[in-house]
């Protein structure tokens, strides 16, 4: 089997609100990808400014800040080969108007500031953001039948 790698997801407070939460989790689902950890939480506005810390000093960190905190989302994570790429593609470009028509921002998305989700863009900030939303839990660690037939 190829090696595995997780990736976090949030469902922002916008896809909350206009409940396609678990339209977006099925999406991910379908794609082969597997919940290894998820849980509901309202961000505090620490873990907002961790979880944004590359963007401390920007025009819009505030506002960021501001909106994740301002309702609950769902944290996931997900887990399966090259799991990164694959939920990026799924998830579709941060601007929803010139996002592929089938991704979740495309199908879904008008504005950049209600884009529905946040995906890891990588490896490192994968691991960071991970800790940041689990910070002690452990991963649930078990086998899907259908595995055998999404994976090689």
């Amino acid at each position: 089997m190829a090696d595995l790698e997780q990736t976090l997801i949030l469902v922002k407070p916008d896809a909350v609100q206009r409940a396609l939460t678990g339209e977006i989790i099925s999406r991910f689902e379908r794609r082969g990808l597997k919940i290894v950890a998820m849980r509901m939480v309202h961000v505090s506005r620490e873990t907002a400014e961790q979880h944004y810390a590359e963007h401390v000093g920007k025009p819009f960190f505030d506002g960021l800040v501001e909106y994740i905190t301002s309702r609950p989302i769902v944290a996931i994570v997900f887990e399966g080969p090259q799991a990164i790429s694959a939920a990026r593609a799924t998830i579709g470009g941060t601007k929803p108007v010139e996002a592929n028509p089938g991704s979740i921002r495309g199908d879904y998305g008008l504005m950049v500031g209600r884009n529905l989700v946040h995906g890891s863009d990588g490896h490192e900030s994968a691991k960071r953001e991970i800790g940041i939303f689990f910070p002690d839990s452990s991963m649930f660690d078990y086998a899907r039948e259908i595995d055998s037939w999404v994976l090689e």
